[in-house]
């Protein structure tokens, strides 16, 4: 009888080693998940034409030879029309599985012969005609509580519709894992979701000019949408709570705001 115990005893703790591991890897297996993002900046010169030769270039060579690349969904934004930038900014959003695949773009890119040929003009244009004055590129990881993008899907006309990119910057790094700690574990994201602002991504950026800082984008089907969701948001007693909080005070020392179009072309 004791040796049966001792034989149940031994099997009892072996399965809970087995479950601990295996929570272990689930553990792994979803950090592994989270994506990055490449978020690309066109500055244009106005008057310059410089708006069609990258419309040209994103929709009929860059965007294809991407999705050729198995990059299935890829964002293209405009400031809208009452915004200083409006003319002046192309926002480009890219997502990757990997850092791996991220890197590995360019080789893909360069083995495409379809996009080598067509990419010709705008890559290699006269120093005196160049396509765009210059080209940022921002390099976002994805948030543990959102690992992946979601591309929300809107029936009414492009024209109307509303996407918001915000930055939020942080006076010091400590400042910005709290604010990124705001987002996850303090539930900041879990009211945006209740909320249905229909967010793109939240990520903190890895590789920018306004480091340190995260990105999100959320989205809405016109503008009385995006007025009246951040008017919900700022009216929930959770968003009250939280942002009340001693430990997420001064988190944000500068907020940057981008309201935007998509594209025709853009993939959502």
């Amino acid at each position: 009888m004791k040796k049966s115990l001792n034989h149940l005893l031994l099997l009892s703790a072996f399965m809970l080693i087995i479950m601990l591991l295996s929570a272990g890897k689930s553990n792994l297996s979803a950090q592994a998940k989270q994506e990055y993002y490449e978020l690309r900046v066109y500055h244009l010169d106005l008057g310059a034409g410089q708006e069609g030769k990258v419309d040209a270039f994103l929709k009929d060579v860059y965007i294809p030879a991407l999705h050729r690349a198995g990059i299935a969904k890829v964002g293209v934004f405009k400031p809208i029309e009452t915004d200083v930038l409006f003319g002046k900014r192309i926002f480009v959003f890219i997502p990757v599985k990997t850092t791996d695949q991220y890197v590995s773009l360019q080789e893909v890119l360069s083995k495409d012969k379809l996009y080598t040929e067509a990419a010709r003009s705008f890559i290699d244009a006269p120093f005196n005609e160049p396509p765009y004055a210059r080209c940022e590129r921002i390099m976002l990881k994805a948030f543990r509580n959102m690992p992946q993008p979601f591309f929300p899907s809107y029936t009414n006309p492009v024209s109307e519709r509303v996407y918001e990119l915000r930055s939020y910057e942080s006076a010091t790094e400590a400042k910005a894992a709290k604010k990124i700690q705001m987002f996850n574990e303090g539930g900041e994201i879990d009211i945006f979701t209740s909320l249905k602002f229909n967010a793109v991504f939240y990520a903190e950026v890895i590789s920018g000019s306004a480091m340190p800082n995260l990105m999100y984008m959320t989205t809405f089907s016109d503008m009385v949408s995006h007025d009246d969701h951040w008017k919900a948001f700022g009216a929930t007693p959770e968003w009250k709570k939280l942002s009340a909080m001693e430990e997420y005070k001064n988190t944000v020392s500068n907020i940057n705001k981008n309201l935007l179009r998509p594209t025709n072309y853009s993939d959502f």
